[in-house]
């Protein structure tokens, strides 16, 4: 296992220039949509029947991600065939922050998973060269904390935004209905608040597009450092190795439900107003950030294997253990775990893609990762929603921990087979 010798100016490309700029276009960006995310099954309950609320949040995630993960394939190709990847980072944020607030004006389900639709095209256009170009733009032993710090940031926006919703919706509702007991469906108050809320999210959005048009520059193929190559220079720039990962990533996938089904749970559970909603999403990416930066050291210090496999671990006893939370105490502390399993995969595995391939190839290979990701989102969170639907949320719970744990044998049996061909930079 290699272990990376950490430098002063290694660390100091982690925050600064590009890596710090893309950070505050992902807050400014989940400050923007986190506004509204958490507070959908909500505004669902308005506009569909109580009992669809669970198959339209499927739906909406499920095909959403799907089509973005298509997206994000072909873009991370694009942007390699180009060399340039900041007009697709720019073309892909600025679709998602002027089609948000329009879900101030829908008036029935289907529009919403339209409008999330062309929100995830968004999404799909800009993450692949997003992501090649925060790899280009540091040390290749920072790497890991690199795309923690990102995530970091990104989290810190998705605390903002809910924070902000719910002094929103106190100013609109008062006290009483922002923490009161949630009824069969959002009433009329509580629906005209959320479209105004939904309207005021193109403001944040905006400046992320700002930031980038001002303060992103490219990073020439000739300016990458030397250093920063795969691993074994004589395989084929996309390797075995690279596709198993796919493999154990993809496994994952399919178990990978939209975690509004997380907060939809607490909410029938436990008859939860709009304010608890807020306040555990609040509490979910204020545990993201607290274990992205550790998670991120961790995998540069430790390897990629251990941290990965830790955070899927976590998921599967997560979701093993929801459906039998019956205090609300116990869903906090779930909710807080649940951010440990982020931490510790999300800046890690992004990491390793760039471990695994040379620079002229990363865009197609974040955009296959990104891809196989993504196209699980519409099977895991459309079958999520109707066995929830059809059997119970015990059952969907249950599928989708059995393919996490799936996941973190197939990435284990990964090194342990490689591990004594050569060392990994995991």
């Amino acid at each position: 296992m290699k272990v990376f010798n950490i430098s002063g100016p290694a660390l100091k490309s982690v925050f600064q220039g590009n890596v710090l700029m893309l950070g505050l276009v992902s807050f400014f960006t989940d400050f923007s949509s986190e506004m509204i995310y958490p507070l959908l099954p909500l505004f669902f309950s308005g506009l569909v029947s109580s009992g669809m609320v669970a198959v339209y949040i499927g739906l909406m995630d499920g095909i959403a991600e799907t089509v973005a993960s298509v997206l994000k394939i072909y873009s991370g190709r694009i942007s390699d065939a180009v060399g340039k990847r900041k007009p697709l980072v720019f073309l892909g944020y600025g679709i998602s922050t002027f089609a948000r607030p329009l879900l101030a004006v829908c008036t029935a389900g289907w529009h919403v998973i339209l409008l999330r639709f062309i929100d995830r095209i968004g999404k799909g256009i800009r993450t692949a060269p997003r992501d090649a170009l925060i790899s280009e733009s540091v040390y290749p032993e920072v790497r890991g904390l690199a795309f923690s710090f990102h995530r970091s940031m990104d989290h810190a926006g998705a605390v903002l935004g809910p924070v902000v919703a719910g002094v929103f919706l106190y100013l609109l509702l008062g006290g009483n209905e922002l923490w009161g007991r949630f009824s069969a469906a959002a009433n009329h108050d509580e629906m005209h608040a959320l479209r105004w809320l939904f309207a005021f999210a193109l403001i944040p959005g905006v400046a992320a597009v700002w930031v980038i048009t001002s303060k992103i520059k490219e990073i020439s193929k000739q300016a990458v450092t030397e250093t920063d190559k795969p691993e074994n220079q004589n395989a084929a720039p996309l390797s075995g190795r690279f596709y198993v990962f796919l493999i154990a990533v993809t496994l994952f996938a399919l178990g990978n439900s939209s975690d509004l089904f997380l907060l939809y749970y607490a909410q029938t559970q436990f008859n939860l107003g709009p304010g608890y909603l807020i306040l555990f999403w609040t509490v979910l990416h204020l545990s993201k950030i607290c274990f992205s930066m550790p998670g991120g050291w961790l995998s540069d210090r430790l390897g990629r294997q251990f941290t990965i496999t830790a955070g899927w671990i976590i998921y599967m006893a997560v979701y093993c253990a929801f459906p039998f939370a019956t205090e609300l105490w116990m869903i906090w502390l779930l909710i807080v775990a649940y951010g440990f399993f982020y931490g510790m995969t999300e800046g890690s595995e992004k990491a390793l893609v760039a471990d695994f391939v040379p620079v002229d190839c990363r865009g197609r290979a974040y955009g296959l990762y990104h891809g196989v990701v993504g196209l699980g989102a519409l099977p895991a969170s459309l079958v999520f929603g109707v066995l929830w639907s059809v059997a119970s949320p015990k059952t969907s719970f249950m599928l989708g921990a059995f393919f996490a744990a799936a996941a973190a044998v197939v990435i284990t049996a990964l090194f342990l087979a490689t591990a004594k061909k050569q060392p990994i930079s995991q």
